[in-house]
């Protein structure tokens, strides 16, 4: 149901989700051991050290990055012709996942956190699992890091047809298997299985992990974009679903679709890592006239922030920056451009985990209406769901009421009533 609350619908929005991008501790960082994360500040800090130069995104940087965290060579804009708007939300999922993240922004609060198995799964299920997809068995079953894993045990799966089981810090069953000598497709269809395992132990996302190379051959061992992830159905309904029931079109580009369970995106288009993404992402801003492009850019989080890889973060981040003038210049009036993340992935952290942080935003709209000549503050926002209403409110003209949503549009900063 919408609410009174109208402005003249906008005809697109382009939802741009930086994995991994956090902006900041938050209040409650410490009960989950992440006291002091900050992707973007120490990010900036520590890659200035490495590379004896500072992170270059004036792009960004004139849209207000740097007004959101102290990001060193990012100062805060003073203003000029983007005239875009800048603020931080605060998680309300328990949790620091990929899954609560891109749910909270779609407006479910995740209460009570995924199921997590830090000594890996138990072998009742694993059997169960063994048995159903007729395989010779499984190696790992602990948690690890993808490469380290890959690097022990990936000989020893080609030569015994073993999938590779593991987990992490977050809600996962992941699955590694050799494109070549196991199958692209087996490993889906075994990994479909998993997922109703899963949905019984309240696992948050079964992935699989393609791999190829061959030490042997000197070939190292490297996963490739062929990734899947099967995540559990969300709940109830999103912000998403009334946009669909509304006959508002919803794309997804990257792993969008599998992060929703395909609930509420009506098409998506598959991806290799962020320059891929960003390709289709202005490829389809140049075709779709009208409702949603919604992009995961995954390659900050699964590359860079979970290998503590600062440098290439680094990188990655300016290579965003500079399609920024492509993604700008393909907006019309009556467009919408919000830039958020759903996690952070401190690379400067102890560990391989993601952190709890806020996460960034920066929003945009050619038509300029009620934006002055300075960005404007969108303040920290009180949920991550404020993303989602913010977007149904664009593409609907109206709030959505209702009682299991989550946020607060805050599309009137953006556009004169």
């Amino acid at each position: 149901m919408t609410h009174p609350q109208s402005i003249k619908a906008f005809q697109r929005v382009i939802w741009i989700v930086l994995d991994g991008v956090g902006a900041g501790e938050l209040p409650d960082s410490a009960t989950y051991g992440d006291l002091g994360s900050n992707t973007l500040g120490n990010l900036g800090r520590e890659f200035a050290k490495k590379t004896g130069r500072t992170l270059q995104l004036p792009h960004l940087q004139a849209w207000g990055l740097g007004n959101i965290t102290s990001i060193v060579g990012v100062p805060p804009s003073q203003g000029g012709p983007t005239q875009a708007a800048f603020g931080k939300a605060c998680e309300l999922s328990a949790g620091k996942d990929t899954t609560s993240g891109h749910w909270e922004m779609a407006g479910l609060v995740v209460k009570k956190p995924f199921v997590t198995f830090p000594n890996g799964f138990s072998q009742e299920i694993v059997d169960r699992w063994v048995r159903e997809n007729h395989l010779p068995g499984i190696l790992g079953n602990c948690s690890a890091s993808g490469t380290t894993i890959l690097e022990e045990l990936g000989a020893e799966h080609i030569k015994t047809g073993k999938p590779i089981l593991y987990t992490s810090a977050d809600s996962v069953w992941q699955v590694a298997a050799h494109e070549e000598f196991f199958g692209l497709e087996k490993l889906y269809k075994i990994c479909k299985s998993a997922r109703v395992l899963c949905d019984e132990l309240q696992i948050g996302r079964v992935i699989a992990r393609p791999f190829i190379g061959n030490p042997e051959q000197g070939k190292p061992f490297q996963r490739t974009y062929n990734r899947k992830d099967y995540a559990q159905l969300p709940p109830s309904e999103t912000y998403l679903d009334h946009l669909t029931r509304a006959g508002i079109p919803t794309l997804g580009v990257g792993k969008i679709s599998n992060i929703y369970a395909a609930q509420g995106i009506q098409r998506n288009i598959d991806t290799q890592g962020n320059t891929d993404g960003i390709r289709v992402l202005i490829e389809q801003m140049k075709t779709v006239s009208h409702g949603l492009i919604f992009c995961n850019l995954i390659d900050f989080d699964m590359l860079y922030g979970h290998r503590r890889d600062v440098v290439g973060f680094g990188h990655a981040l300016e290579e965003f920056d500079r399609a920024l003038p492509e993604i700008q210049s393909s907006t019309h009036p009556g467009d919408l451009v919000i830039i958020a993340s759903d996690h952070g992935n401190d690379p400067t952290y102890r560990g391989t985990d993601h952190t709890r942080e806020y996460i960034p935003l920066l929003a945009y709209t050619p038509s300029n209406t009620g934006l002055s000549s300075l960005p404007i503050p969108l303040g920290t926002r009180s949920s991550f769901g404020d993303v989602g209403a913010t977007v149904s409110h664009a593409l609907l003209g109206a709030t959505i009421q209702d009682p299991q949503l989550t946020g607060t549009s805050f599309l009137n900063l953006l556009s004169a009533p």
